[in-house]
């Protein structure tokens, strides 16, 4: 049995995308694709015209480097590094120096609200705040299309609503974005939903 049967669509570059789906849709799947996790076991995908659907471990860990930026519904951030530093550690898997590092982390850490918040541990900060770090984190290597898999997930609805204002500013910035979740009223936040229903495009619409 397949996991997606027949799945076909596009994202243009500056678009805000939300997938939506209940558990076992197939959704998730398709995020580990489209994110370069995992590979198609047919069918093409391609990522800025590069074919990545035959590209080996090796390389698509350099296209999820180079491209792509991942926001979970868990943080992962890691516990005894500043917030300035989490978000700089990408950078540092990309050979940057430490001074330009800090430099880009520091920006993006400003463009989600943090600017005041650098040298605060994960557990000096709250639920959204440490959310908008793992976006910033996600955004430092300026990524062609950024992740966010149920990013509401454990925020309550105000401070969802914050993280999704985020995004639309983001957006509005120009940074292409899409957003897997279970819940209407969060996809209704972008500008276009792809409905998922056993491993289908049930439909594709413009909010």
């Amino acid at each position: 049995m397949h996991a997606l049967r027949g799945v076909s669509f596009s994202i243009e570059v500056g678009e805000f995308v939300s997938i939506m789906g209940p558990s076992g849709s197939g959704k998730s799947t398709l995020m580990n694709i489209v994110g370069c996790l995992d590979t198609p076991s047919k069918g093409t995908y391609l990522l800025n015209d590069r074919n990545v659907g035959n590209l080996d471990e090796e390389q698509l860990a350099g296209i999820r480097n180079e491209e792509i930026g991942f926001v979970f519904q868990k943080f992962h951030l890691l516990p005894r590094s500043s917030a300035l530093e989490n978000v700089a550690l990408p950078l540092k898997y990309a050979s940057v120096k430490q001074s330009e590092r800090l430099t880009r982390a520091e920006e993006v850490l400003d463009k989600v609200g943090l600017s005041n918040r650098l040298t605060h541990k994960p557990t000096e900060l709250s639920g959204g705040e440490q959310q908008r770090v793992a976006i910033a984190r996600a955004l430092v290597n300026s990524p062609s299309i950024l992740f966010a898999d149920e990013p509401t997930g454990n925020l309550d609805s105000k401070t969802g609503h914050q993280v999704l204002e985020i995004f639309k500013d983001l957006n509005k910035r120009g940074q292409t974005i899409v957003v897997i979740t279970h819940e209407r009223e969060i996809a209704e936040q972008s500008q276009r939903t792809i409905t998922i229903k056993d491993g289908e495009i049930g439909s594709d619409l413009i909010n």
